[in-house]
């Protein structure tokens, strides 16, 4: 029986320790696909939250600077379905290295080609990550809609081609004691696209948004508390070291991106400066994953 005591108290709260990394949701949640697991449920008419102009990731980008920034993501949403999207990566290479999380549906030779001239005329890196959920059409398909495995894999192909080396992230919908062939079958499918030596990221499911009703949604005990952050490292959460920047305001992270009261602020410094409430039950999985959004957090499966 759920614990009442628990569910009644008071949230736990994290101020940031450091302004690491900054995420732009910059195609908001309008996507070209509609996934079955996606944990804000982002489609074609999902127009929650609405494409950011390249003012106003330029005015972020300036108030980073002297927030000691150090990485940029851009995520949606699908951030390729936002015309200025090249644009904005222009700007960002200028302060550091970006990295943009796509469904690798959107990447025709001309775009990819755009794209290897912005990393070869900037000092900084810039990253691709990919997401693939399967090693087949049949299981892929079954979450991102039919024909985006074969279309992801050709995006995947030309990124390798034009000298990037993409992340390749994968929501783990199969049992633990499957991860080994799994991930050999991962190598195998991108080898075939000239991908030797992929780089694999696995992710635990969200349990919110289409999610939901894939499979089940958070339990009443599955939320962070504050007995649960004694002597707990709050760096491996997402929120302690980032901040999320839509076309709406400030928010702690992007996995709260479409949640309703989840706004810190309307401006970049602002947001930096006031705690986050983790109220939300997502906040759960960063709790015992680490800060899953991010190229490299603590306790998720990152394989070579």
């Amino acid at each position: 029986m759920p614990n009442l005591n628990l569910a009644l108290a008071a949230p736990p709260s994290v101020r940031l320790t450091a302004l690491d990394q900054l995420w732009f949701q910059v195609s908001g949640t309008v996507c070209n696909l509609r996934c079955h697991h996606c944990f804000i449920s982002c489609a074609p008419d999902n127009h929650s939250l609405w494409f950011m102009s390249r003012r106003q990731v330029r005015e972020a980008l300036a108030d980073s600077r002297e927030l000691g920034v150090k990485e940029y993501y851009f995520t949606g949403g699908e951030p390729f379905m936002n015309r200025d999207i090249e644009g904005m990566l222009e700007d960002t290479l200028t302060l550091g290295p970006a990295t943009v999380l796509t469904n690798g549906t959107l990447l025709p030779p001309r775009r990819v080609e755009g794209l290897g001239r912005l990393a070869e005329a900037s000092r900084y890196t810039l990253e691709m990550r990919v997401s693939i959920d399967g090693v087949t059409p049949e299981m892929n398909d079954a979450i991102r809609g039919a024909g985006t495995f074969d279309r992801a894999l050709e995006g995947v192909g030309r990124l390798v081609a034009a000298g990037f080396l993409p992340i390749i992230t994968t929501m783990q919908s199969w049992p633990d004691r499957e991860t080994d062939t799994i991930l050999a079958a991962f190598r195998e499918v991108l080898a075939g696209v000239g991908y030797a030596r992929p780089r694999l990221k696995v992710l635990p499911p969200l349990l919110m948004g289409a999610e939901a009703e894939r499979t089940r949604g958070y339990l009443p005990t599955e939320r962070v508390t504050a007995e649960m952050l004694e002597g707990y490292d709050v760096d491996q959460l997402l929120c302690s070291r980032a901040r999320l920047v839509t076309a709406d305001g400030v928010l702690p992270c992007p996995i709260l991106a479409d949640v309703p009261g989840s706004r810190l602020s309307t401006g970049l410094t602002e947001g930096a400066e006031l705690p986050v409430r983790l109220t939300e039950q997502a906040c759960y999985t960063c709790y015992l994953n680490g800060a899953i959004c991010a190229n490299m957090p603590s306790g998720t499966g990152d394989y070579g």
